[in-house]
Parts: structure tokens; C-alpha cells; sequence
């Protein structure tokens, strides 16, 4: 299989956290990885050479399909492999005071939160800076030591949008970095494998799974939707919303649809792109917007009516329960890892206060991709060529109600010939319909009004919207 491609890093220095171990994903069906391999010991004795193929079950289940792989599930190797598993396999480590699962979130330096870290206490000017500028964030699968200097932490790494590969397959679409309906907290889960010294981590993450379908839940910290697989640089599908078939972006409003039979969401952006259409294609360059005459009353009294409307599979013996890891002086209970200084070591024994980690809040890249961990030395993954990777869901959401979720994507029509002339912006309110407020920019058109209202209409079925 092809070399995985990693993220770039920095010549080694001083302050990297020297990390032996790399990983490669492998296909189990290879018969070249089934091979035994022997070789003689000094002392003339024979050992088995043969790395061992092991299977991680995926801790990330996307709602979303992809094409090839029905599952993110791993099969790899670490190398070297007798060394990785002759460690101590914990379930926690305490790192300055802080203790972290396996199965939590936390969160990676890298060279440019180094960078920025070093700016901050030289008091150099800041410097503006993208999401992906932040720490990595990574979720632990496994924690091994042999003591307090040499303590690794298996990880599956998450992905800022921003991070996404060239070559990256998104639906029909190959696609490089953010999208549209990327929100400013997401993350993308992925089964991106390394394995870092956990010197690296600089505090836990607090991340969720958002479901598409709860429609009334804000997302204001760490979340993620969609995954990456990285053997064949696909993207899982999302939710496919309005008229221009494309996701929502959870920083951004979209409108629901009142009529029963339709109860479709639409974008922002495209609601008011249809209205100015309209507009447009009524008054021209030249026509002024007349008020509609009020209904007269009937005879019969009536009055006019409105518009209707993981686990890891193969693992040797049980895990202690947890290590303590720190750089500073460590409690006398605790078992320690340095990095330069000795550190005083003895076995710590069970934490009675020890809590599993949280479901949902336990707390990249490929050839351009910066490397996951700070270490001199970090792990490889094997990932073979690019090949290509939505789907939709009814959701059973609340009508009449606008929610702060959804892209401003547009609608597909590049020209806009309205620009200049009209502009519009919706209205929303706790009580009553959405409007679209209209403003007339013409020059020299007289007569009519310059600024009005009207209705939102369904871009799908047609309705007006309640």
C-alpha cells in the first residue's frame, strides 16, 4: 500500500517530543504481511520478526455514508512492534496535575501554537490567525509506558476543516480545505492513526457529535459531523438541504417550510437570491413598486382572506489503571514522565477517583499535511492512492420556526442582475411569519414605494411560509 503522507514539521529541536514508534495501515488479505519472518539473536537463539496486524474498531460513527468503506475500522502496524507491546498498557495518565483517558479528547501542541506561544511571552505583535493555527485535537485510543520518561498515547486525530487535503473527495466533488457549510467550532473525525509522547498534550477538549436532526441545539463549543477516511480520502455525507441541494452551515440561519406536505429547510441566502429574482424580473430598471389595493369587503360580510399558507480488537491483558505524567516535580504518589530532567519513578496504584471518561466529552494531512504530533520522530500511516467518496434525511423538525443553522450558499445563479438596484434582507420574529424587507436603490424611477414587505415563499413547493 502507498506511504502515508504526514504533516510537515519543523527540523527537530530541543523542545520536540522524541517519539520512536510509527504506524502503518496495512490489508489483512496481503499475504507478504503474513509471512514469518525469523531472525538469529546474539546468543543464537531464533525470534519471530513477523509485525502484528492488529484491528481498531472505529469510536466515530458518522451519520453519513461513504462510498467504498462501509466503516472507518483500521487494520495497522506499529513498528517496532515488540517494543509497543512490551509496555505497560494504562487506562489514564496525569500530565501537570491533569488526569486524561483513553477514549478522551484532547488537545496537541503543534508548530504553530508553539509559535504563537513563544510570541506571547516575547510580547511580539500577534499575528492574524485561521482556526487550524489552534492546537490539534485528537482523540486517544490507547496509552502505553515503560516509565515516567517514555509515556505514548495512540491517537486518531480530528480534522479543522481547514486541514483537509488536496484530492479530497466530497460527495461528486473533489474539494481542498473549508467548505461553505463548515461551521467556525466543527471538527471532522477521521482514522488518521499516530502515536505521539504525551509531553505533547497541552489540555483536555470538551468535543460532540452533532446530529443533524436536533434542530434546536446551538453548537458553541467543539463538534463534529461529518469524518474523513483516510485510506481513500473520502468524506462522509451530510444532510442535503433548499433548492440548491447542498448543507446547512450550523453558524448560519435556514427556514422551514410550514406546509405539511413539504417541510423542507432552505438557506438564507437563497430565499432572498429568489425574492430579488423576482423582484427584479417584475419592476426591471424602471418600474416603481406599487402597494397592492386592499380586498373590498364582500357583500356577504366576509373579509378578504390572507394567502394560504472502538474498541481494539487483540488486546494483551488488562490495562493498569493509570500514570502519572509530568515535566515539573511530580507528587511522591504518582509516577512521572520527563522529558530532560530525572524524575523519581514508582508504580501508581489504582485511582479510587479515577471517573470513565464522558461519551461525548472524553476531555492531518496527508503529502501538505502538517504532522499531528510535536515529536522528532512521529508515526506514519499507510494510506493507498485517492480515489473518490450526499445523502438525505427527513428530518422530523419543528415547523414555523427559524433556526441559527444552515449555509448561505447561493442558489446556483451566477449572474445577479439585481446588484445595485434592489436589496432585500429577512425578517424574523418570535411571533408572526418570516418577511423580506425590500429597498429600492433605482435612480430617477418615481412614484411607488421604496421600502416594503412581502411573504417568504417555499423555493420547493411554493407555499407561502407560516
Amino acid at each position: 500500500m502507498a506511504s502515508a503522507r504526514k504533516r510537515p514539521r519543523a527540523e527537530p529541536e530541543d523542545n520536540r517530543a522524541e517519539c520512536p514508534f510509527t504506524i502503518k495501515i496495512v490489508d489483512p488479505k496481503d499475504k507478504e504481511q503474513k509471512k514469518k519472518k525469523r531472525r538469529r539473536t546474539e546468543n543464537g537463539d531464533e525470534e519471530d520478526t513477523a509485525q502484528r496486524i492488529n484491528l481498531q474498531m472505529s469510536p466515530f460513527a458518522p451519520c453519513g455514508k461513504f462510498k467504498t468503506h462501509e466503516t472507518m475500522d483500521l487494520y495497522y502496524q506499529v513498528d517496532p512492534s515488540k517494543r509497543w507491546t512490551d509496555m505497560t498498557r494504562y487506562n489514564s495518565f496525569v500530565l501537570n496535575g491533569i488526569k486524561y483517558f483513553s477514549e478522551g479528547f484532547i488537545y496537541v501542541a503543534n508548530d504553530f501554537s508553539i509559535e504563537r506561544q513563544k510570541a506571547v511571552n516575547n510580547n511580539e505583535p500577534m499575528q492574524p490567525r485561521k482556526k487550524s493555527d489552534d492546537d490539534w485535537v485528537a482523540r486517544i485510543l490507547e496509552i502505553r509506558a515503560s516509565d515516567e520518561h517514555h509515556v505514548y498515547a495512540r491517537v486518531y486525530w480530528m480534522y479543522w476543516p481547514d486541514e483537509l487535503p488536496q484530492g479530497t473527495h466530497d460527495g461528486r466533488k473533489t474539494v481542498q480545505s473549508r467548505q461553505q457549510y463548515h461551521g467556525m467550532n466543527e471538527l471532522i473525525a477521521s482514522n488518521h492513526m499516530d502515536i505521539i509522547n504525551v509531553v505533547s498534550v497541552t489540555s483536555q477538549a470538551q468535543v460532540k457529535q452533532w446530529y443533524e436532526e436536533n434542530d434546536e441545539e446551538i453548537q458553541n463549543a467543539l463538534y463534529w459531523r461529518q469524518a474523513f477516511d483516510v485510506r481513500t480520502y473520502e468524506l462522509s455525507t451530510v444532510e442535503l438541504v433548499c433548492s440548491c441541494n447542498t448543507p446547512g452551515n450550523p453558524d448560519k440561519m435556514l427556514i422551514g417550510c410550514t406546509t405539511e406536505a413539504c417541510k423542507k429547510w432552505m438557506h438564507e441566502q437563497c430565499i432572498i437570491d429568489d425574492a430579488l429574482k423576482a423582484v427584479y424580473a417584475r419592476l426591471g430598471t424602471d418600474k416603481p413598486h406599487l402597494a397592492p389595493v386592499p380586498a373590498k369587503k364582500e357583500e356577504n360580510g366576509d373579509e378578504g382572506k390572507r394567502p394560504l399558507s472502538p474498541s481494539e480488537t487483540g488486546a494483551e491483558g488488562s490495562a493498569e489503571q493509570s500514570i502519572d505524567v509530568k515535566s515539573e516535580a511530580a507528587p511522591s504518589d504518582a509516577v512521572h514522565v520527563g522529558t530532560k530532567d530525572n524524575v523519581e519513578v514508582r508504580q501508581a496504584a489504582d485511582d479510587e477517583d479515577a471517573q470513565a471518561a464522558p461519551e461525548d466529552s472524553l476531555p492531518l494531512r496527508t503529502s501538505d499535511r502538517p504532522q499531528r504530533g510535536v515529536s522528532e520522530n512521529t508515526t506514519n500511516t499507510d494510506t493507498p492512492s485517492k480515489p473518490a467518496g450526499g445523502s438525505k434525511s427527513t428530518p422530523g423538525r419543528k415547523p414555523g420556526r427559524p433556526r441559527k443553522k444552515g449555509g448561505a450558499e447561493a442558489n446556483g445563479d451566477g449572474s445577479r442582475p439585481w446588484e445595485g438596484l434592489f436589496e432585500a434582507a429577512l425578517k424574523t420574529a418570535d411571533m408572526g411569519p418570516p418577511t423580506i424587507e425590500f429597498r429600492d436603490l433605482r435612480e430617477g424611477v418615481t412614484g411607488g414605494e421604496k421600502i416594503w414587505t412581502e411573504p417568504v415563499k417555499c423555493l420547493l413547493c411554493g407555499d407561502q411560509v407560516n
